[in-house]
């Protein structure tokens, strides 16, 4: 089941929402202004039922500031019903448009269909490739080439990501210096593999400043590194 983030200013309708999702299994957050909203947004949530029209901070203003740092669906609640306003949020990046007064079996429904559809994008594409990569607190974007950790972006070198890419992708798997060196720098590169050893020291001091916690990529002494299985 999902963690979804219910931002919306009528206590009421959150209050239903909320337990109508529980009762299904979800993990719901709540918030009632768009300021504490774009606050729970950091702690990603599968899915976000956004209301437009709120005091203070409104949902497009909300939806504009969380859409870089969110990879998940953003469901729009509005009483506003002209097409000008579904466009304009579905061009901030929403993923879809409910208008107020709604069913509530249609908006559950539209709410599982995009969690199923979201489960399959975090791993695959339309290629049948991986996109969306989730370790913890880390995220990496294999389709933009980003890293976050905890929303907050990383800045890796060329080099640097394509190592990141290969361990992430075989989380487990232990690659040996020489491997990780013909695989990134390619078989007749200009140099050895203690170029690996430097790389992967600066990708744990970056990884490290943002969550020192949490060990992503170990040293499997002798043999080389491992990027480790860690489930939030």
């Amino acid at each position: 089941m999902g963690k979804i983030l219910i931002i919306d200013d009528e206590e009421d309708l959150v209050a239903l929402l909320k337990d109508s999702l529980e009762r299904k299994g979800h993990t719901v957050l709540t918030a009632y202004d768009g300021a504490k909203g774009a606050e729970l947004a950091r702690q990603q949530p599968e899915l976000i039922i956004l209301d437009i029209m709120m005091p203070g901070m409104d949902g497009y203003e909300v939806c504009r500031k969380i859409r870089d740092i969110v990879l998940c669906p953003i469901i729009f609640l509005s009483a506003k019903q002209s097409e000008a306003d579904k466009i304009k949020g579905l061009a901030l990046g929403g993923d879809d448009y409910v208008a107020k007064p709604f069913g509530l079996k249609e908006l559950l429904a539209r709410v599982e269909a995009h969690l199923r559809r979201e489960k399959r994008a975090i791993f695959l594409n339309d290629a049948g490739k991986r996109v969306l990569l989730h370790f913890k607190n880390l995220t990496i974007d294999l389709k933009s080439r980003r890293i976050y950790i905890h929303n907050e972006e990383i800045m890796f070198t060329k080099r640097e990501f394509e190592i990141i890419e290969l361990l992430s992708l075989h989380p487990g798997q232990v690659f040996s210096k020489e491997q990780i060196y013909e695989k990134i720098w390619g078989y007749d590169a200009e140099g050895d593999c203690s170029t690996v050893t430097e790389h992967v020291k600066n990708i744990r001091a970056k990884l490290a400043e943002f969550d020192h916690d949490t060990e992503y990529i170990s040293t499997v002494w002798g043999i080389g590194y491992r990027f480790n299985r860690i489930i939030q």
